[in-house]
């Protein structure tokens, strides 16, 4: 079953009588990170132009081996793989016999025999570990022959000391030497035999292996000009198709792949080993190429059971060694096993425990079903989305929770704990009925200028970071991340995550944390989200995929359409368009969803115009000014009022807005601000402040501060440590008796509160920096009789530091109707309308649950 070459997907597929996308292919030796990125670049190129004539002397592929392996061109023979430089050499040189050290690579020998050459082995003792003998090899030499050597050899992995050979190149000037350095680019600091000037050397080298594309068969010989003159005889012309050309130019030159792979597959190599070594009854022999050799050394003397077993059972495919000359009773009971990414050398060591042993030994780190979804963009929508999938596994009896590992945004709740995460994942908590966890938000990024944010982990501050100071501090960020994950997973049967922005950003996915590396670690399979209404959402899928790396492309299963206005019907084209070109479904269409009822994940739908509205107001309506602050935070304070019918809320983000509106609104809101000192600053410029205060004076317009425009209120604002700005003092708006100081220390709290005036009862949390004094009569006493900071002066002007309080229904009405009465409108007196997100969620969940395929998401979870 596993004799001649490794990898053969379809033939072990086909014979343990399963689908090839099952099988884990342990017998092909080809880099676990999949072909560099500049292979897809090169087949994204014109179709035209790949699809030409190729060079026939592979022209500008010959000079860039040659300038990667610092010798002259004229001494690289390029070829079909390096199989073909092998298979011509016997023909080429005119010897009488080969002589190769065994085990080793098979086609050494068919290629001498072949050309009518004799072969004569010379055996590699395993009691040495298989290392060679110069000694042993020189007695079988006469002057007549090839000597064939891997370097690293295949099976064994080992290499031979370079003074070793160039001892023996020179002691046997008429022996022709052929160094085979398939493997030789996955050893670091390895150096080329081929830079040793010696007529009777040659070097064959394979591109396949470490670049992963066995399919386009590329590799090279580098021998002297007079060899490498006699090699090009031997074979045929047009021998290099265009496609290897171009792909073998790009690879070539693709420094940080190499650096890479080299440095994954010596941590992969070592951890397999580690484990394999710990499985009784095997015995693995120390290798530097990208494979293991391995022994049964138990009672099993034989690998072709095992192997049998472990494919028909595990779906993995090992290579056994019995067709390998030189090993001790016939190789059967040796195999060789390629180093493959965490989760296969895992499988196998598994796979082996159980086989040999009957139980496998329990995974280090085991995940409970997952599902991320992804997005094309940022507000793609994928944060509502998720949202609907928590309520939808709810509402089946499943036990969700939601994750996303970092998120931005000036939109942030505090827990139960005192403890601060993004509003998004309130959000998805409540859809899934739990109480926010920090947990589900481990980072959250506060921005606090144009190139800087206060960073947040596990729900306290670390520290204000530079966009720079962030990405170095992003290797500690990930351990949070990691250890929040594994935490909150242990506790749920699935967990649901979302990403940010699009995993396609090229300039950031080396120190993503969030999307496809949050999804590695997760184990959970990818759904890309897209934005129809946008336009360009069918381009934007294949485009992601086109930038994703090999890895992360294997963990998207599906596309996800959302926002869509229209006839379905219209659609069926591009879904298969979609699906010819990356080979993955669209797996649901959710239409356009206005309305929803449910908090903005951050300020970019309020910045577009989310609350506008574009009716005038009816006659009785009570309208309200919100004014849009730069920095604006916690904008979902105001949400409530937008379902009131009896409200018609302006937003103001010019002085011409506010001066449009100054003769009708009966209120006007400050919002808070992450950076209260500057947005101070833009009220005064804009001349917005010089407004709000002459509205304030005659005392008709209420004006009412939360947080941040809580603090704008007041005489002073000092920020001596600089938390916000350089630094100094400024003027607040003079409208209460009031000053602060913002301090290093951040109060994150949640409180119960009655409301002074009212005696109603209203619920929040504060989140703030600073610390204000006032003599003034407190807006709100908590219930425990603590002072909630606030303030009120004549019921005109008044603020709180409590974020939410208009969530509550009595409260917001008995507000609604106070401006009403100061308007000449007859109050309601009673309320209209509750802030209930659980309706919200569930009409949600109904119209989400018709647009997905629901059973294919359930596979996907594996439930």
């Amino acid at each position: 079953m596993f004799s001649g070459h490794g990898g053969n997907v379809n033939r072990l597929a086909a014979s343990a009588g399963k689908d090839k996308a099952d099988i884990i292919d342990f017998s092909a030796s080809i880099n676990p990170l999949g072909p560099p990125e500049s292979l897809r670049r090169i087949i994204s190129r014109n179709i035209t132009q790949l699809c030409r004539y190729p060079d026939p002397e592979a022209t500008p592929l010959v000079q860039a081996l040659a300038d990667s392996l610092g010798v002259d061109r004229e001494r690289i023979v390029a070829g079909n793989g390096s199989t073909e430089i092998i298979y011509a050499l016997p023909r080429a040189l005119g010897r009488k016999r080969a002589v190769i050290p065994v085990p080793s690579y098979a086609d050494y020998a068919a290629a001498a025999q072949l050309a009518g050459l004799a072969v004569v082995t010379v055996p590699l003792a395993e009691k040495e570990g298989f290392l060679l003998d110069p000694a042993r090899l020189a007695a079988a030499l006469r002057g007549d022959e090839i000597v064939f050597i891997g370097q690293p050899n295949n099976p064994t992995g080992r290499t031979v000391a370079s003074r070793e050979l160039y001892r023996l190149i020179d002691a046997f000037p008429d022996t022709y030497w052929v160094i085979d350095e398939s493997f030789a680019d996955f050893i670091d600091g390895y150096e080329s035999v081929c830079r040793y000037a010696a007529a009777n050397l040659i070097m064959v080298r394979s591109l396949t292996k470490f670049y992963a594309i066995p399919g386009l068969r590329l590799g090279c010989g580098c021998a002297s000009p007079e060899v490498a003159a006699l090699l090009r005889r031997q074979i045929p012309p047009w021998t290099v198709n265009t496609l290897a050309q171009e792909v073998g130019c790009a690879m070539l030159g693709d420094r940080e792949y190499a650096h890479q792979t080299r440095d994954t597959v010596a941590r992969l190599r070592r951890d397999l080993t580690a484990m394999l070594e710990g499985i009784k009854g095997l015995a693995v022999f120390a290798g530097e190429a990208n494979f293991l050799l391995v022994k049964l050394t138990g009672q099993a003397r034989s690998a072709r059971p095992l192997a049998d077993r472990l494919l028909r059972e595990e779906g993995i495919a090992i290579r056994v060694c019995d067709n390998f000359a030189g090993f001790a009773e016939g190789g059967v009971c040796f195999f060789r096993v390629a180093v493959r990414n965490e989760e296969d050398n895992v499988r196998l060591a598994e796979g082996l425990q159980k086989q040999l042993h009957g139980s496998s030994r329990p995974r280090p780190r085991q995940h409970r079903p997952a599902l991320m979804l992804q997005g094309t963009a940022s507000n793609a929508g994928k944060s509502v989305l998720t949202a609907a999938l928590c309520r939808i596994l709810l509402q089946d009896g499943v036990r969700v929770a939601p994750f996303k590992a970092q998120n931005m945004s000036l939109n942030s709740y505090v827990t139960r704990d005192g403890l601060e995460m993004g509003r998004a994942q309130v959000v998805q908590a409540q859809a899934c009925r739990l109480d926010p966890d920090a947990r589900m938000n481990p980072v959250l990024l506060k921005p606090s200028g144009a190139a800087g944010c206060q960073v947040i982990v596990n729900g306290k501050p670390v520290g204000d970071m530079t966009v720079d100071e962030h990405i170095v501090y992003k290797k500690t960020a990930w351990q949070a991340v990691t250890t929040a994950y594994d935490s909150l997973a242990a506790e749920y049967d699935v967990v649901l995550l979302e990403g940010a922005g699009s995993p396609g950003e090229v300039n950031l996915k080396h120190h993503d944390i969030v999307n496809m590396r949050m999804a590695h670690h997760a184990n959970s399979p990818v759904l890309l989200v897209g934005d129809i209404d946008r336009g360009g959402v069918f381009a934007s899928f294949v485009g992601t995929m086109e930038v994703l790396a090999e890895w992360e492309r294997g963990l998207v299963a599906g596309f996800i359409v959302n926002r869509f206005r229209g006839n379905a019907a219209l659609l069926g084209d591009a879904f298969e368009y979609v699906h010819a070109h990356t080979d993955r479904p669209v797996l649901g269409l959710v239409p356009f969803l206005p309305n929803l009822g449910l908090p903005e994940e951050d300020s970019v739908g309020f910045k577009a115009g989310l609350y506008d509205t574009r009716t005038p107001p009816g006659r009785d309506q009570v309208e309200i000014a919100l004014i849009d602050l730069p920095h604006i935070s916690n904008f979902t304070d105001f949400e409530p009022f937008l379902l009131e019918p009896d409200v018609h809320l302006h937003v103001i983000r010019r002085l011409a807005d506010l001066e449009a509106v100054k003769d009708r609104v009966a209120a006007i809101l400050l919002p808070g601000s992450k950076n209260v000192m500057t947005d101070l600053r833009y009220l005064y410029q804009t001349g917005l402040a010089d407004l709000v205060k002459n509205l304030a004076a005659p005392g008709k317009v209420e004006i009412i501060g939360i947080c941040g425009g809580f603090q704008m209120l007041g005489e002073k604002i000092s920020d001596l440590y600089g938390i916000e700005s350089c630094g100094g003092e400024l003027a607040g708006l003079g409208l209460l008796a009031l000053t602060t100081v913002l301090e290093l220390s951040k109060t994150l709290a949640r409180r119960t509160a009655l409301h002074g005036e009212s005696g109603l009862a209203v619920q929040g949390y504060e989140i703030h920096h600073g610390r204000s004094i006032s003599s003034l009569h407190p807006v709100l006493q908590g219930v425990e009789g603590e002072r909630i900071c606030g303030a009120t002066d004549n019921d005109m002007v008044w603020g709180t530091y409590l974020h939410g309080i208009f969530d509550a229904d009595p409260f917001r009405r008995w507000l609604i109707d106070r401006l009403r009465v100061r308007r000449g409108l007859a109050p309601q007196g009673r309320v209209l309308v509750a802030y209930d997100l659980e309706a919200a969620f569930d009409r949600l969940a109904d119209t989400v649950r018709r647009g997905l395929d629901m059973q294919a998401i359930y596979r996907l979870l594996g439930l």
